[in-house]
């Protein structure tokens, strides 16, 4: 049987309209055309999820093309049973990064159009490591350790979806349903299968030269280390995750990167091999640097979802320099503001480009969704401070947030004595040097103390303007180094 074909949709502007593709007149296959002459028609409700989200450019690719055409685009319409979605996530790391948070986007997207999502924490398949676009192997991690990871992705994913529920829904529901979003994780059925049973079950149905042409398999079998069979399994491990939930939860669709599609593959050729149903797959795009490497932690640039990584003000301030040729896009994948505020956001933009209206609605947008609106507002209050020197945003500031701000800060605890001045409080500090170097430094303007440059060292230190009501001095020589001076029994 002749593999199925991947719909390969060229999203944005360009995009052609799902919602047109019944009426067009070829039987078995079709090819989307978008003419640019005729403008795009902005696509809501369930009916429009795929146009909606392909002109966004959130989803890129659907397979097989065929069944898309004659079966997925009626299951989506309005009035019919909702449909479930499905996502993986491996727990290699104790927290999802900006990396997943597209395809986590994906399943929200279903679950606003009234369809119910499953986000997979893939506690047995992170054991095995996707070889998909590795050079070699990952390093095996302890049973014990992937299991702490799988509970950090659990309360990631978790928080995410309450933040969309109570930030985001809300306002845009118009009486609509939210679909119910589920958690698993796929140790739950995958340790209690017998190997011979998976191997003589879906091992039987799976068939090696399919596996073998992957893409991710040729490149590693190309390779001096070559290729486990833990990893050559890994896609038919996978693939049983689509059986079970399809068997278990009605499953029908399984999103993912677009470096999964090989993995989606093996899974729609187990399901319809076992069951005859048709079933579907949809990537979405992968995030890349400038460079155009993949975000993530294997490329050592991840930008992590969990506060203890990431800061709010570090997710933050990583959206808000996004550069002009990029925002747009982002704004579309990211956010979910209608796609005539965004085109409203880039004309002002381009009215007032120092203002950076779209690097900041995004930065915002995203925060909230992943630290809530507390996080959003610390972010704010982080970059007053930093960027501003806002002393009111520094009073405001917790020790959490001062720790974050000030990672490589050091810190010290003081006691204010009477008629205590600045040279006295940066010698204490161990900030300056001692002797007359250290005295210059003050009066060539080196120094500043909460934002505010002093330049006479014999300045006698004043509760309100060099100690904040917070107790806290921030002290900083030159133009990096800041010291966190926290003050006792004041």
């Amino acid at each position: 049987m002749a593999a199925p074909t991947v719909l390969r949709q060229r999203c944005g502007r360009a995009a052609g309209l799902w919602s047109g593709l019944c009426r067009v007149p070829q039987p078995l296959s079709f090819r989307l055309r978008w003419r640019a002459h005729e403008q795009p028609r902005r696509v809501r409700g369930a009916g429009g999820l795929l146009a909606a989200q392909c002109e966004r450019g959130l989803f890129q690719e659907v397979f097989p093309e065929q069944s898309a055409e004659e079966q997925l685009l009626e299951l989506l319409e309005p009035g019919r049973p909702p449909l479930t979605a499905y996502c993986g996530f491996d727990p290699t790391a104790d927290s999802l990064h900006v990396g997943h948070l597209l395809a986590v986007m994906g399943l929200l997207h279903f679950q606003r159009a009234g369809h119910t999502v499953i986000a997979v924490v893939g506690g047995a398949t992170a054991r095995l490591g996707d070889p998909s676009g590795r050079e070699r192997a990952r390093e095996p991690l302890p049973a014990e350790r992937v299991h702490a990871h799988a509970s950090a992705l659990r309360a990631g994913l978790e928080r995410l979806f309450e933040n969309h529920r109570e930030l985001f829904w809300p306002a845009a529901a118009g009486g609509r349903s939210l679909g119910r979003a589920v958690l698993l994780d796929n140790s739950c059925w995958l340790d209690r299968e017998p190997l011979l049973d998976f191997l003589g079950g879906a091992g039987g149905r799976l068939r090696m030269g399919t596996l073998l042409s992957r893409q991710s398999c040729q490149a590693r079998l190309r390779s001096p280390d070559g290729m486990s069979l833990a990893e050559f399994l890994y896609p038919a491990l996978q693939a049983y995750d689509f059986l079970h939930l399809h068997l278990h939860h009605g499953c029908r669709v399984q999103l993912g990167g677009a470096d999964q599609m090989g993995n989606i593959m093996s899974g729609y050729e187990l399901v319809t091999k076992m069951t005859g149903t048709d079933v579907f797959g949809i990537t979405v795009p992968l995030i890349t640097s400038t460079t155009g490497d993949k975000l993530g932690k294997t490329a050592g640039n991840a930008v992590w979802l969990n506060r203890d990584k990431t800061s709010p003000f570090e997710l933050y301030q990583f959206f808000v320099r996004q550069q002009d040729n990029i925002v747009e896009k982002y704004l579309k994948l990211f956010t979910f503001i209608p796609l005539e505020e965004i085109d409203h956001i880039m004309e002002m933009h381009a009215k007032e480009p120092e203002k950076w209206g779209p690097q900041k609605r995004l930065a915002a947008e995203v925060t909230k969704l992943v630290h809530g609106r507390e996080g959003l507002e610390s972010a704010k209050r982080c970059t007053k401070a930093l960027y501003h020197s806002s002393v009111e945003a520094l009073e405001a500031m917790s020790d959490q947030e001062l720790q974050e701000l000030f990672k490589q800060a050091p810190s010290a605890e003081l006691m204010l004595e009477p008629g205590m001045n600045v040279l006295d409080l940066c010698r204490k500090a161990n900030a300056i040097a001692d002797g007359p170097s250290g005295y210059q430094k003050i009066t060539h303007g080196g120094v500043s103390i909460n934002g505010i440059r002093v330049t006479d060292p014999d300045t006698v230190l004043i509760l309100g303007q060099h100690i904040l009501k917070n107790g806290v001095s921030l002290l900083r020589i030159g133009k990096k180094n800041y010291y966190i001076i926290r003050w006792l029994k004041l």
